[in-house]
């Protein structure tokens, strides 16, 4: 064979690889011995048929194609070898002339990443501060949970609790029936129909009232999306919304350990402030790694993306697998979700997503950044502290070596990017090449 080999964009690799006839004459006869055992020819037993008739039954092309999807394979990893190509992944290949026998194989290579002067990007977190409306806002929160719903002898009104039967149909087919059903009218609710809890302001205990309604355009039932709700409703109870005194007593039912509404107060402080820490630190964590990947020059075969998309894409439909109630529903979110559709959509995140994990990655091996088993195990005990009676059974599971090295995996990114928080703060000092070691 004659090898033709140059490096291409996006850390490829393109071969030009022209067959010997002698090596694609002997593929063809290894074919034909086992194809003619296999096709059923008039007028001869299997087996016995010469190759001309083969060729005449299945044609030339099938004949030579069969030969090749055995042969090229092998032909293109001998070249890989003699050419000393280190690769990633199964290369694509392409036949582009068959008198002699020419394909093309691209070759996926591993990517190439060049770090910027990450040392020299400094910056600071954003500085945590709290509003007393946000504690405020909290308690009010707290106070609409252990509130208390009354009847009322008023019309309805919006924020009410109200009791009512209502049926509906589409089409003349059933929509929703449903007697002393609890429903809360909340302004621009969409449930069951957008304007349903408008059309029942100003009701009375024991009203009925008689409405259509428009089903949204992107309805999750698509055979009723855009159609006419006819609705019938009776109000059967009216409840109004009866708040707790903002007290010492009311502090005490809201959490253990709580005597008094400033210590509530207190508690609710630590815990927004303990969160907005959180949020400020991922923040800057995403701000300093965006930072460092936009200085870093990255280059990495299109296959990575396409390994990326796929797995977004199964974790998508296993979802929509596991939220249906049947096959039959399940089919039908699909058509509402097609799959092309799907991957246009997770390409770019894909694109961010390795990108991020090679710049991460190439971070951790200039920084010497390593999990311990000790770490991992810490881990698997952190991750399995509220499992309760299964805490074994799941510990044996997380411990499998594959597990294992997913958790490890993630410690290292976690680390990674604690790393660069460290040095874009200023408190995290240069390793010393070996050079510098010297």
């Amino acid at each position: 064979m004659k090898v033709l080999s140059k490096k291409i964009e996006k850390s490829q690799a393109l071969l030009t690889i022209e067959l010997e006839p002698a090596e694609v004459e002997e593929s063809l006869d290894k074919s034909y011995n086992r194809l003619v055992k296999e096709t059923n020819i008039p007028g001869f037993r299997k087996g016995k048929a010469p190759r001309s008739v083969l060729e005449q039954h299945i044609g030339k092309e099938g004949l030579l194609e069969d030969a090749l999807n055995s042969l090229l394979p092998r032909v293109c990893a001998d070249a890989i070898a003699e050419q000393k190509i280190e690769f990633i992944a199964r290369p694509v290949i392409k036949v582009t002339q068959t008198e002699p026998v020419v394909f093309e194989a691209t070759v996926s290579l591993p990517p190439n990443i060049k770090l910027g002067d990450y040392y020299r990007i400094k910056m600071k977190p954003e500085p945590v501060r709290l509003k007393k409306d946000d504690v405020s806002a909290v308690i009010e929160q707290l106070r609409h949970q252990c509130a208390t719903w009354e009847p009322v002898e008023h019309p309805v009104e919006l924020n009410d609790l109200i009791v009512i039967d209502v049926d509906s149909s589409v089409d003349g087919k059933p929509f929703i029936g449903e007697k002393g059903a609890h429903y809360q009218l909340t302004a621009g609710s969409s449930f069951p129909a957008p304007g349903f809890p408008e059309q029942l302001v100003g009701m009375k205990r024991d009203e009925e009232k008689e409405f259509e309604l428009k089903l949204k355009d992107n309805y999750p039932d698509s055979e009723l999306a855009g159609k006419e709700v006819l609705f019938k409703v009776k109000v059967v109870e009216v409840k109004e919304e009866r708040l707790p005194d903002l007290n010492d007593d009311f502090a005490k039912g809201v959490a253990p350990g709580i005597e008094t509404l400033d210590s509530l107060r207190q508690r609710i402080s630590a815990d927004l402030k303990k969160q907005a820490e959180e949020k400020a630190r991922i923040d800057f964590e995403k701000q300093v790694l965006d930072t460092v990947v936009k200085k870093s020059e990255v280059e990495f075969p299109p296959i990575l993306i396409d390994m990326e998309v796929d797995h977004m894409v199964n974790q998508q439909l296993e979802r929509l697998r596991m939220a249906a109630r049947d096959r039959d529903e399940y089919i039908k979110r699909l058509e509402r979700m097609p799959e092309e559709e799907l991957r246009n959509k997770y390409r770019p995140l894909a694109i961010d997503r390795v990108t991020n994990s090679l710049v991460l990655s190439k971070v951790a091996e200039e920084e010497k950044i390593e999990v311990s088993d000790a770490e991992i195990d810490a881990e698997v005990e952190r991750m399995t502290q509220d499992a309760g009676d299964r805490k074994d059974e799941q510990q044996k599971l997380l411990n499998s070596p594959q597990n294992r090295g997913s958790i490890g995996q993630m410690l290292a990114t976690r680390k990674t990017i604690q790393r660069l928080a460290e040095i874009a703060r200023g408190s995290g000092k240069k390793n010393k090449t070996k050079k510098e070691a010297k």
